[in-house]
């Protein structure tokens, strides 16, 4: 039997496994912290430490797609993972993974997430992070700093400490600390784009893939409010007091919360870990100057949650009209209605109720705040865009290029095991994993997702070229344009 791959790290020595061409170390700890605390790093440990499981998630509700059913739940959730080709002194590009999931689930076990087919086929390594969620994570209020210490943010703090890990240790396994890329999806995507903006993290990676998100945070007195509502729903007298609850209790009063917030216990724009100012206006002032950027949506976003809105699919014109005048500044919603319908007919796509809600929420929620984030970091530094439009097999494809579908071709686990069925499989898939996978190693590797197959421009607001990915992969010029300005004119700034 091979011996397994041993490891030396600041903290302590590890072993792991060992398997088609890579090296694989699961649940090593980076960060402990306290409740409602800054995290420090790990404890120090004697002997060799096993590295062979992933460690204990973040608290959460049940139900995250993908995802395992069988990993521990834990509030000392702080460990990461790493794939590497080899330990070795070769100083490879490192691109590290921040799962996603709405703040408040998800976490680095995913298979969606398994990195072993991009460290193998770019030579790079891989680093995905667990972080905490939900109101253990984001839950802000000015009652908890300590002597000037932050009071939220915490999931983004252990972000920063997990970099701060890779700068010290991943040279032993191969990496190099000056050369590091940060990648993530969804919320993942939104704490990238915020890294960006945080004085903590400056010079801490080298680059940013923003998929399907831009930066998000509430002001102090939305997060204030909700902390106050929190400790109240679980009976305490004080935020401080929520130190002390049960988890479950925590994350029990959290889900009612949530149930009838549009955004509950999400970073928090606190002038500390956060600037004072809009993230956008921060990054356009040059907080991440030099640091090239990736980004780009999925063509339908929104179908994702199709499910758990079931009246969405069966909306006539006067609930469309009742939905969108919600969402928009008033009197607009019937612009967006009607260019999104006038695109989609053009193009020949379905314009019943259902297909303009998804549309204009795909827009609203993800691509123009995507493309307004591309805009701020293109002066600052070489910025790419792209939509995504691979259609999923899931629901008779009715799904289309649906939240989450792309990941698995960047990480090259389409068609997969159980992920087959979402992703689909055969020829024409791997043909697209392969072409994403190496413009996402080219990106991390230079700071261009220019291959040999797919020269990509630079992203620029009078053009907008946008590489398109699916089964015909080509730049368009302001793809989608029309429903972009008719949802851009529409949303209150």
């Amino acid at each position: 039997m091979a011996e397994a791959p041993r490891v030396e790290l600041r903290d302590g020595v590890v072993t792991g496994t060992e398997g088609d061409g890579v090296v694989i170390l699961r649940g090593v700890p980076y960060a402990t912290a306290e409740r409602f605390a800054p995290p420090v790093p790990a404890t120090p440990w004697d002997g060799e430490r096993a590295a062979t499981r992933f460690g204990p998630i973040a608290p959460q509700a049940p139900g995250a797609q993908f995802q395992r059913a069988d990993l521990e739940q834990d509030e000392q959730c702080l460990s990461l993972n790493v794939w590497t080709p080899a330990i070795d002194g070769a100083p490879r590009p490192v691109l590290v993974w921040i799962h996603g999931g709405a703040f408040r689930s998800g976490s680095s076990a995913s298979p969606l997430y398994e990195g072993t087919a991009l460290a193998r086929r770019g030579d790079v390594v891989v680093v995905s992070i667990n972080y905490r969620l939900g109101a253990l994570g984001f839950l802000a209020h000015p009652s908890l700093a300590r002597e000037g210490d932050p009071f939220g943010d915490w999931g983004l703090l252990d972000c920063v400490e997990a970099l701060r890990w890779v700068r010290d240790n991943i040279a032993a396994v191969g990496g190099d600390p000056g050369n590091v890329t940060i990648f993530g999806e969804s919320a993942g995507a939104a704490a990238v784009a915020l890294l960006c903006v945080m004085p903590a993290a400056r010079g801490l990676f080298h680059r940013a893939a923003v998929q399907s998100g831009a930066p998000l945070a509430l002001d102090v007195a939305t997060a204030t409010a909700l902390a106050e509502q929190l400790a109240e729903r679980v009976g305490v007298a004080s935020v401080p007091a929520l130190r002390e609850v049960p988890v479950a209790e925590v994350l029990a009063a959290q889900a009612q919360i949530e149930a009838t917030a549009e955004r509950a216990f999400v970073p928090v724009i606190d002038g500390i870990t956060v600037p004072l100012a809009r993230p956008l206006k921060t990054l356009a002032g040059g907080s991440a100057a030099g640091v090239a950027l990736l980004i780009g949506t999925n063509v339908d976003e929104w179908k994702l949650w199709a499910a758990a809105d079931p009246h969405s699919r069966d909306l006539d014109e006067d609930r469309l009209r009742s939905r969108l005048d919600a969402r928009f500044r008033e009197g607009r919603a019937g612009d967006v209605i009607e260019a999104i319908r006038a695109a989609r007919a053009a193009r020949g796509e379905g314009t019943a109720p259902n297909d303009v809600f998804y549309a204009a929420e795909t827009e609203r929620t993800f691509r123009v705040p995507s493309l307004r984030t591309a805009l701020a970091q293109a002066g600052n530094a070489p910025t790419f865009a792209y939509l995504f439009e691979w259609g999923s097999p899931a629901m008779g494809g009715w799904l289309g290029a649906c939240h989450g579908l792309e990941i698995a071709f960047v990480f090259g686990n389409q068609g997969r095991g159980d992920l087959a069925a979402f992703t689909g499989a055969g020829p024409e898939a791997d043909a697209l994993a392969g072409q994403m996978m190496d413009a996402w190693l080219a990106f991390a590797r230079t700071g261009d997702p220019s291959t040999p197959a797919l020269p990509w421009p630079v992203y620029e607001a009078a053009t907008r070229p946008t590489m398109v990915l699916g089964r015909t992969t080509r730049v368009e010029i302001a793809p989608r344009d029309e429903e972009r300005a008719a949802v851009e004119a529409a949303l209150a700034r």
